[in-house]
């Protein structure tokens, strides 16, 4: 089975955490294959791990995996907590380098995918996946939101998704990107709203 060069690169990102021994999942438009309608993406995101003060050795080291899409791509990543690299076939793989507490639970809860060729994908949760959506908050995210709705259903656990944003929503100062969240809820679960 050819996964094409999208897989083989998150693949790679995955090997390379693994071997340096960081705690990491996908994220973004990868982990939305396994959980929502599947789209084009031209990139790999993941979130890793890194404790207070590690940034740049964990940079550095991921550096000596992967190499680097831009000059100047650790000065980058101090500043951004942006690694930019790149994987063999030259797809861009954007490792975020996260150390927030609600980023540490995403890494905690992800899981395994199995990609049907015995080759397994860490991935965030579908909840997660859709927080960070309904956070990011761009027309793009908001028909991935939509679509992970549709396709987990009575699966998600809406509650661990509300109570995660709530905070994240009120550090942005954007509270009403959880009505957003609601509407969409309201409209896959109770046809019959009138709100």
């Amino acid at each position: 089975m050819t996964l094409g060069p999208i897989f083989e690169a998150a693949l790679e990102a995955q090997t390379a955490c693994q071997e340096i021994g960081l705690r990491f999942c996908v994220i973004g438009g990868v982990a939305l294959q396994r959980w929502g309608e599947p789209r084009y993406t031209a990139d790999v995101d993941l979130s890793v791990l890194t404790e207070p003060g590690e940034e740049s050795a964990a940079a550095q080291a991921l550096l000596r995996e992967l190499p680097a899409r831009i000059e100047g791509a650790l000065a980058f990543a101090e500043r951004a907590r942006v690694l930019l690299l790149r994987s063999e076939q030259a797809v861009g793989i954007d490792i975020v380098l996260a150390g927030l507490p609600f980023e540490a639970r995403v890494i905690q809860r992800a899981t395994d995918w199995e990609l049907g060729d015995s080759r397994k994908l860490r991935t965030c949760s579908a909840e997660d996946l859709l927080i960070m959506k309904v956070f990011a908050g761009r027309d793009k995210d908001w028909a991935d939101v939509t679509s992970v709705i549709e396709r987990r259903g009575e699966r998600l656990d809406l509650e661990l998704v509300r109570r995660e944003l709530k905070p994240l929503l009120e550090a942005k100062e954007q509270p009403e990107l959880a009505e957003e969240l609601e509407k969409r809820i309201r409209k896959q679960f109770d046809v019959s709203d009138d709100t």
